[in-house]
């Protein structure tokens, strides 16, 4: 099973917040938080949350009735995209102006356990067409 968390328009370049998405990427959830606790960078108060987020999502979806620690979660899934830039002008020498560019970007994870759940149990993948063919033949 499969839960997605988003945050949108955070006042931060995708460029800094995609340095600290790196270190969190495919580890276990656990692991991610302990990483994104002792990290000194913004980017990880931010992706801390979201990551809480998602671990809440996931345990929305099974009603509840499971704990995300039994079921070893880990991030399959987590990019940072650029958002809107806000633009203003700063006074410059000689009567010019500078522009200034405010950044934003939009973060997005998602979250999966690796033990199967109770009433997933064991399903058999279904069989496309060139595994039917290669196995009759």
């Amino acid at each position: 099973m499969e839960a997605t968390a988003s945050l949108n328009s955070i006042p931060m370049s995708v460029r800094k917040m995609r340095l600290v998405v790196d270190l969190i990427r495919g580890k276990q959830v656990g692991q991610a938080l302990g990483i994104l606790e002792y990290s000194k960078q913004e980017a990880a108060i931010w992706l801390k949350k979201n990551l809480l987020s998602a671990i809440a999502n996931w345990e929305y979806k099974t009603d509840g009735l499971e704990s995300a620690d039994e079921y070893d979660l880990v991030i399959s899934e987590i990019f940072a995209d650029a958002g809107a830039q806000i633009k203003r002008f700063r006074p410059a020498p000689h009567g010019r102006a500078h522009r200034i560019r405010k950044h934003s970007c939009h973060i997005t994870i998602k979250v999966s356990n690796t033990k199967p759940l109770p009433n997933q149990g064991s399903q058999e993948p279904v069989a496309t067409t060139t595994e039917a063919q290669t196995v009759q033949a």
